[in-house]
Formats: structure tokens, sequence, C-alpha cells
């Protein structure tokens, strides 16, 4: 199922403001010179089932503003959301909260986890929520506590857990319901850097096998490229690029998208579809996703690997590199350009 925004404003404050008939930056100074903030200005983006759409921004762009005008938990000032083609924005109260209960599910930065309920506890929160029989709540619970390494663990308490299992507790939590839509706010901001990289890898993992349409903010361009199909990069409320990461680095729409990607390593955005000869060859010791990074096919060649096949999403042998080539590819990388 997928999730559509059309046009979407948030205003606080009280200014009266005609959103059809004027220019985006006209209705914005109205709204300041009438005391007000706009916190999302004519946003419309979708994301579909098995995508993931990164939201970026400096603080106060709007990024959380818009996860949450997703879901209603704040009211948009004007606008559409469609869930699956059907309008968010003006349902009932009682089938907004049934489908944010059966079919949507966040992630915090901070975990949010009971204290006084144990990792199985925690998970099977939400299907209490949703007044399912214990037994049914305990087979769930377990499987996607399994399903994020935390087999064995079912009947620790947060206090007992590292920091990165607490966050695999909340993403278990997240996903037990078999959410379509999954939200994801800053969730690895609070983690150290290799744990942090240990959950994008377990975001990777549980995406490419569940499919789940999923918005994630984060302030970190590398990991917006690694974890993203497309990157939506917000400023003051509006939405100045939204596309794949490398467009972002090689075509920057202006100073402010050029200044995220600057410093970004290249090899990390690029990917191996870009460099790799088509076509199937004997002889590869890894395979690898066709989106793989250059970064991540070093790591593999670095290892003492000579050929590298790889694969598209139906798993189906689409590519090869040799050893030998990985160097062209490095090298092209600070030269590539979109055409």
């Amino acid at each position: 199922m997928s999730i559509e925004c059309r046009n979407l404003w948030k205003i606080y404050g009280t200014a009266r403001l005609d959103f059809a008939s004027r220019p985006v930056d006209e209705t914005i100074r109205q709204a300041a010179q009438a005391g007000a903030h706009v916190a999302l200005a004519d946003i419309s983006l979708s994301v579909r089932p098995g995508e993931t759409l990164v939201v970026m921004g400096l603080s106060g762009s709007g990024k959380s503003t818009l996860l949450r005008c997703l879901t209603r938990l704040i009211e948009p000032s004007h606008g559409e959301v469609l869930f699956d083609g059907v309008p968010v924005t003006g349902m009932p109260r009682a089938a907004l909260l049934d489908l944010r209960k059966r079919h949507m599910s966040m992630v915090f930065q901070n975990f949010a986890l009971l204290p006084h309920r144990t990792v199985l506890g925690n998970v099977e929160l939400p299907l209490e929520i949703q007044k399912q029989d214990a037994r049914t709540r305990r087979q769930k619970a377990l499987e996607m506590i399994e399903l994020v390494g935390l087999k064995a663990k079912e009947d620790h308490y947060p206090h007992e857990l590292s920091g990165g299992q607490q966050q695999r507790v909340g993403i278990a939590r997240s996903l037990c319901t078999n959410p379509s839509l999954w939200l994801l706010d800053e969730p690895f901001s609070a983690l150290d850097p290799l744990i942090r990289r240990e959950m994008q890898d377990e975001i990777l993992r549980l995406q490419a096998s569940l499919a789940k349409a999923v918005v994630f903010v984060t302030h970190d361009f590398e990991e917006a490229a690694r974890v993203g199909d497309r990157i939506a990069i917000l400023r003051n409320g509006q939405m100045v690029q939204c596309g794949a990461a490398e467009e972002l680095v090689y075509a920057p729409a202006d100073d402010y998208v050029r200044a995220f990607t600057a410093e970004v390593d290249r090899s990390i955005i690029l990917k191996a579809d870009r460099f790799m000869e088509r076509g199937e060859i004997e002889g590869a010791e890894v395979v690898l996703p066709m989106r793989a990074s250059l970064r991540e096919v070093s790591r593999v060649f670095a290892s003492g690997t000579q050929i590298i096949g790889f694969h598209d999403h139906r798993q189906q042998h689409v590519g090869y590199m040799k050893r030998e080539n990985l160097g062209n590819a490095l090298a092209a990388a600070d030269l590539a350009r979109l055409h």
C-alpha cells in the first residue's frame, strides 16, 4: 500500500490564508506578516510499497512535522494525504485510529520502551491494543524478536540491553502488526557509529524481505544514501529537491543541496550497476545486489575476492566485476556526472 501527500501545508497561527490561488512564496510571506509560522509549504510526494523515501533537512526544516502529518498525529492545515488512494485527511477519528493500528507504525529516536515490561512485553504491546488473544500475541511477538536477532532475549528488561538491542526491540514492536507504512524518525541518531551501521544493515535486510512503504528521517546524508531509494531535502518547510542520491550529488538543485553533499564519499553514493559488466560469468566467488555501493564492492575485493557477481531485485544474475576493474570504477566516482 502506498502513501501520498498533495500540496500539503502546516501553518501554526491564526492567519487566514488563500492556499489555492496564490503562489507559494506569496502565501508564505502573507503568513509571516500575520505572525504565523509555516512548518510545511506545498509538499507533494509519494512512496510506493518496497520503496524507502528518506527525508532530510536542517533542524526546523519540517522533517518530523511531515512525518506526523502523514499519520495526522499533527493535523495538516491544507492539502491531502492519501493512503492507498483513500483520503486520510478528513477521515473520521474511529477510522483513522483503526488505520494507524492496522497499517501504520513508527520508530522513534529515543526507543520509547516501557521499562517495566520485558522485551516480549514491549513487542506484544501493539497487538494488545488490537485486542488479539494472548497466544497469537506471543507467537507473533516471538517471530519478530527472532527476525531482528534477539532470540533468547525475550525475558530481558530494557535496562539489561545495549542501545542497539533496545532499538531492535523498538523495530520489532513496530513490525509486529505487519504495517504497510513504516515511519522512522531519526531512529539511529543516539547510537554510536558501529552500532548505527549495524542497524542500517538491519533496516536494509528487513526491507528486502518485507517490502514496506518506508519514510525515514535523518540528518546524515551518507545514512540517507545507504538506506534510501530516494531522498527529499526540505528547507524552511519547502521541498528543495527529491531524487536518488546520485542525482543530488551530481546535479544539486541549488547551493543548499550542494552543501549537504559536499563532503560525501562518492564511493558510498555510486552503485555497482553503473560500472559492472553486463551478463553472467563463471567463477564469481561472491554475489551482491546490483545496487551495492562501490565502497561495499571495495570491501569484498579487499578480502581477496577476484570476481563479484551482481543480481537484481528478483535475485537474477545481471552482471559482474573483476578485481582489476575496481580502480577504474573508483577513479570514475569523482568524475561521474548524470546524463
